[in-house]
């Protein structure tokens, strides 16, 4: 099925000018052009309203846009379909996982999943959650690998991997460290023995004192903004980061507070003392894809390497 000419159409719509889509396309202006002119003289309609630096869809053009872009997808439908009862499988595979902990588990198991699937090309994207769901909504994107709580997930189908604990940490040298306490953390609850678990600590006890949080656009941010909430009081922030690493970092130099997942806190660190608190508050560890869309066995395989690898901890 040559659909070129959609590609070519969908391209100008994306970039609102001809000559910025016919670089990303890696064709000159006239013959993106003479394309888009031999469309509208087929159609008899036109598609786009030129002016100087823009290229903005006609009434018509958005009826062409939205079911050139359904036209796009049943042949990617169907490619994968066939591909998949191919002897050798090949094609590609489109993977979205956050930065951190997507990027470890990527690196573990990518080489298995390739001796499995040597001729699927992989193509790694370290985004944030917003951004693949973006992404696999449109179509762009296969899988992708969240951790979100339930209010953020989209219309897309998730695959469930494992449901996180978030824990508050604290400077090993605060005074409520009295006793010793728990340095690290298995990454479940039912992995965990009772005699094993951090003991609880209320965050009302740290009212008075600094935290570092993950930044507002994070999927975890609701969820901390809901424990202070119900705690009663608004956090001292100190500042907002997008990493973890940051957030702990700070901790072991005695600056702040956090909440931070079990993920990040299954190996011991100098320095930190974890803390369960009182209502267990959990978010999930997610595979996605385009709801409706067949998944195809080397993305089937991918999940189930992936689940494998976070939930051994």
């Amino acid at each position: 099925m040559d659909t070129k000419q959609i590609e070519y159409i969908l391209k100008i719509a994306e970039e609102n000018n001809i000559t910025h889509a016919a670089r990303k396309l890696n064709l000159t202006q006239p013959a993106l052009n003479q394309q888009l002119l031999r469309l509208e003289r087929e159609l008899g309609l036109q598609l786009f309203i030129r002016e100087k630096n823009n290229c903005r869809p006609t009434e018509a053009g958005r009826i062409y846009l939205e079911n050139a872009e359904k036209m796009l997808q049943i042949k990617q439908e169907t490619y994968r379909i066939l591909g998949d009862m191919a002897a050798v499988q090949k094609g590609a595979l489109s993977v979205g996982f956050t930065p951190g902990r997507g990027s470890t588990m990527f690196s573990a198991v990518y080489p298995e999943f390739h001796r499995q699937y040597p001729n699927v090309v992989v193509m790694p994207q370290e985004l944030s959650v917003r951004s693949q769901q973006a992404l696999i909504a449109e179509g762009r994107m296969d899988i992708g690998f969240q951790t979100l709580c339930e209010g953020h997930k989209t219309q897309d189908a998730y695959v469930p991997i494992l449901e996180e604990e978030v824990f508050l940490v604290i400077p090993s040298k605060h005074p409520l460290c009295q006793e010793p306490v728990c340095q690290c953390v298995p990454q479940t609850r039912q992995e965990t023995a009772p005699s094993a678990r951090p003991p609880e600590l209320s965050i009302e006890a740290l009212r008075h004192e600094p935290f570092v949080l993950m930044y507002k656009e994070s999927t975890i941010r609701q969820m901390v903004d809901q424990i202070f909430k119900e705690a009663g009081f608004h956090p001292n922030v100190l500042f907002e980061t997008a990493s973890n690493a940051t957030i702990l970092s700070m901790i072991q130099n005695s600056l702040c507070c956090g909440l931070v997942p079990a993920y990040y806190l299954r190996n011991p660190l100098p320095g930190i003392a974890c803390f369960s608190l009182p209502s267990h508050p959990t978010w999930e560890v997610t595979a996605s894809y385009r709801r409706g869309t067949y998944l195809t066995k080397a993305g089937r395989c991918f999940i189930r390497l992936a689940a494998e690898f976070w939930q051994q901890g």
